[in-house]
């Protein structure tokens, strides 16, 4: 917690470590509430003569310290509530220390910690460090052995790497010693001792050898680990497939556990996840949780590489490894799911996180130059938006030339520490280019605006298209470079018929104009097709132009695109007080069509049939209203459920299965465009379409039809809603991560008196605030995703989030860290709502003993 007003860690600031830590040797004596943890470390002076050792520390007890053996006495070293300070010692050496912490008591999740009965940790950023006295830093790799003592009713002892020996020890307690090959930095480390049950697999990579895979989940679950182990598998064929890496390991392990602040976590050899990230049964995850497990899964492996045999060579570099693996759990999405599909998905999720995250205060480049806290920058920017460089990187180059640079990537840097600007280095190698300008994405925060303008002359049958960049100002970069935009366009006829194939042309200064000869009639351009870059792209196209790209364009995602458009423009319209209902009814019309393409996939439909969300609406309104863009939206939702409603609700009929869950994209596509018309009916909420909608529900046979019901009648409100809730909450109330999904969908309940029943829910039996999946399940929920509610004139709202931010920020400061954004946001709403907002957030950074990953959002936001 602050004692006193942080510092900022600079980018500009960074210093090699002057020692080099050639092993590390661990012992952890396990109890609960006193463990013990002997550490020895093999030194060698890497620096200047003279420099101390300095090694990070909190929350430790210390024991005991030596130095070769020779008992170290107070007055030999520094000792402070972060670091451990030895200042004059040998240049080879051993160092041995004894420390004792608490795991029970570690409620923060970072560290050595308790979760359901069992011991597990976190290390990454820095929880390391409260585990034993280290440089715990990304730049110092060692080679560790890690011995565990625990009692015997903690059944399984996991380490990283191979399992050198194990077996009993006196009065009742046993022990494994655990060997990790390859040198890794501190926040790799991973240790899991508990009860627990195993899935066992095999796998043979691609040069014969066999792999061990083992799943780990809590007793009793291991059928819904299935799933998640079928995903690894095909994870580590597709790696060796796409990019020619194969596991390096003899054992390849993973651990689900209920109480943990991230999704998953890709420690070397013995990855640790979020149990709603690995637990999956079609009664009780949706198909949205399979999506995400194989997702999340194929991440985590292909971090094995990007991220562990190579990793950042210190914290500024977090997107080396993050965006690229991102970048390639997209891609086995895409190849698993259907390209055009989870492209949108991507897309989808890029806007709603990251583009707001870019529009905000708390915009920073992708490769950040400060921070206080390093916790804070585990971004949508860092992720997703690093995930984009990549793509662009690949688009530029052709697909040969950046496999040949990710090929000299990893054989450059294995085994090292490194950085974005080698990383970038190896594709210009490999590729012969300049790739100088294309690094300013990494440097430059915000989202750039491109306009596209065009001309075409029937005489010549020459097109000119003129396109222009330009990015508004964001923290502390008043002045912006012109990036390198790839921007990818196709022509079509007025029918929709191809006139020319899809070019790259490469925006690579403020303006550029291409002319197009030989173009036989006047074209509609199809812009930015697959979202070729993370821009805004406005364009001169008429509306009979996009109601022709959302009835034909090849490129679905272009075609998707252009339906949000015309939906987005009439909902704002409408929001503005200037409703175009001729054009509301088009819409329907359009959208009708659309559902009736018989070479759609349904999962295609499905993402038709939803508008633009609230939130991202907010971001094209300014100052954005709550109040109204849920009005206009509403009333949209509504005509087109009366326009449609026969078609609707045959569809919904024929879209009914029966017989055996399958989890396939096929499938879940079905289900995905069957619930979104049950979601449409909502909207229109007579007598025939509730009873449709509360069949749907009391008939469902899988949890994705159960909750797309569910959450239709929570939109539906009254009697309806209340007995689905009472129904839903009967049955599944011993299903913790069930019951997540239950307190969820209550918190994006429309209802006038939601805050209400979000308070009252907050007093639930069921609810426990230092479970970050539950908690986040009802607090983040409401204060992101039901925006009319949260921004409630009187302020209530932000009252509510500001109680709940310092509450778990006693405890968790990660967790509550990540509430200060709706807050922060507070420039982009009207004066009445944004002056409270900003006044609520002022109160939150005055708070006493407030912690630094508050502090730091917090002032940035309000600076």
């Amino acid at each position: 917690m602050r004692t006193e007003t942080p510092q900022a860690i600079r980018l500009a600031d960074y210093r090699p470590f002057p020692f080099e830590i050639e092993e590390t040797e661990l012992v952890f004596k396990l109890e609960p509430s006193s463990t013990r943890v002997l550490a020895t470390l093999k030194i060698r002076r890497t620096g200047d003569a003279g420099e101390p050792l300095v090694l990070n520390g909190e929350r430790l007890k210390l024991i005991s310290a030596a130095i070769d053996g020779r008992d170290l006495s107070a007055s030999d070293y520094g000792l402070d509530a972060e670091f451990l300070t030895l200042a004059d010692v040998p240049d080879t050496f051993v160092l041995t220390t004894e420390v004792e912490i608490d795991p029970a008591a570690n409620k923060a999740l970072m560290g050595l910690y308790m979760s359901g009965g069992r011991f597990c940790t976190q290390c990454e950023a820095e929880g390391f460090r409260t585990i034993t006295y280290f440089p715990d830093r990304p730049d110092v790799l060692s080679r560790y052995t890690v011995r565990i003592e625990a009692d015997e009713a903690f059944g399984y002892l996991l380490s990283n790497g191979n399992l050198w020996e194990g077996g009993e020890l006196d009065d009742g307690r046993h022990y494994a010693v655990w060997n990790d090959p390859f040198p890794k930095p501190a926040y790799l480390f991973a240790l899991v001792a508990g009860e627990l049950d195993v899935l066992e697999d095999s796998f043979v990579t691609m040069s014969g050898r066999t792999i061990a895979l083992r799943v780990y989940v809590d007793p009793g679950q291991a059928p819904r680990g299935a799933y998640a182990m079928d995903s690894l598998k095909r994870s580590m064929k597709w790696d060796e497939d796409a990019f020619g890496r194969e596991y390096d390991l003899d054992l390849f392990m993973i651990v689900a556990v209920r109480d943990f602040n991230f999704g998953a976590m890709e420690n070397k050899g013995l990855n640790i996840f979020n149990s709603s990230l690995l637990l999956a049964d079609p009664e009780t995850a949706t198909d949205a949780d399979y999506e995400r497990i194989e997702a999340v899964v194929a991440h985590e492996y292909f971090h094995n590489w990007t991220g562990n045999r190579i990793t950042c060579r210190d914290w500024f570099q977090l997107c080396l490894k993050e965006g690229f693996t991102v970048f390639r759990d997209q891609s086995f999405s895409a190849d698993q799911r259907g390209a055009a599909v989870q492209r949108i998905k991507d897309v989808k999720a890029l806007r709603a996180r990251q583009f707001a995250e870019d529009a905000g205060p708390l915009a920073h480049p992708v490769r950040p130059s400060s921070y206080m806290k390093i916790d804070n920058f585990y971004t949508a920017t860092i992720y997703e938006k690093g995930a984009e460089i990549i793509r662009m990187l690949k688009t530029l180059l052709g697909a040969e030339a950046f496999r040949k640079g990710s090929d000299l990537y990893f054989e450059r840097h294995d085994g090292q520490a490194t950085t974005v600007e080698a990383f970038i280095a190896c594709f210009a190698d490999a590729s012969g280019r300049d790739l100088t300008d294309f690094f300013a994405w990494y440097e430059q925060a915000g989202t750039p605006s491109v306009s596209l303008v065009s001309a075409y002359d029937e005489d010549s049958r020459a097109l000119e298209i003129t396109l222009t960049q330009f990015t508004a100002p964001t923290p502390g970069q008043s002045i912006k470079r012109p990036l390198p935009i790839p921007v990818t366009i196709g022509l079509l006829d007025s029918d929709g018929a191809p006139l020319r194939d899809s070019e790259v042309v490469v925006l690579d200064g403020a303006t550029k104009t291409v002319r197009w000869e030989g173009v036989a009639s006047p074209p509609v351009i199809s812009a930015l097709r697959g979202f070729s870059a993370p821009v805004n792209l406005t364009t001169d196209a008429r509306s009979v132009d996009r109601y022709g790209l959302f009835a034909a364009d090849p490129d679905l995602f272009n075609r998707w695109e252009a339906g949000q458009t015309l939906a987005r423009d009439l909902i704002l319209a409408r929001a503005g007080g200037a409703p175009d209902e001729v054009g509301e009814e088009r819409y329907a019309d359009a959208l009708g069509r659309a559902l009736l393409d018989e070479l759609s996939e349904p999962a295609f439909k499905a993402l038709l049939l939803a508008l633009p969300s609230e939130p991202d609406l907010s971001l094209a309104m300014e100052p954005a209203d709550p109040a109204a863009i849920h009005t206009a939206r509403s009333a949209l939702r509504t005509r087109i459920a009366v326009h449609l409603g026969d078609l609707l609700r045959r569809l919904h009929g024929d879209l009914q299965t029966a017989g055996e869950f399958s989890a396939d994209a096929q499938s879940a596509g079905k289900r995905a465009l069957r619930n979104g018309c049950a979601d449409l009916l909502a909207a229109d909420p007579h007598a025939v379409n509730v009873e449709r909608i509360v069949g749907h529900f009391e008939a469902a046979a899988n949890m994705t039809d159960a909750m797309g019901a569910l959450s239709a009648l929570v939109q539906i409100g009254g009697e309806a809603r209340d007995r689905a809730l009472a129904a839903f909450h009967a049955k599944w109330k011993d299903e913790p991560l069930v019951l997540d999904k239950w307190f969820a969908v209550q918190a994006r309940d429309p209802s006038p008196d939601v805050l209400e029943r979000i308070v009252a829910l907050t007093k639930h039996a069921d609810f426990d605030a230092t479970n970050p999946n539950r908690f986040r399940a009802l607090v983040s929920t409401f204060a992101n995703f039901n925006p009319s509610r949260f921004h409630d004139p009187s302020g209530a709202g932000y009252r509510f989030l500001a109680e709940k931010i310092l509450a778990v920020d006693a405890y968790n400061p990660m967790t509550a860290a990540r509430l200060v954004e709706p807050l922060g946001s507070w420039r982009r709403y009207p004066e009445a709502l944004g002056a409270q907002m900003r006044e609520t957030l002022k109160g939150v950074a005055a708070h006493p003993g407030l912690s630094k990953n508050v502090l730091e959002l917090a002032a940035k936001a309000l600076d």
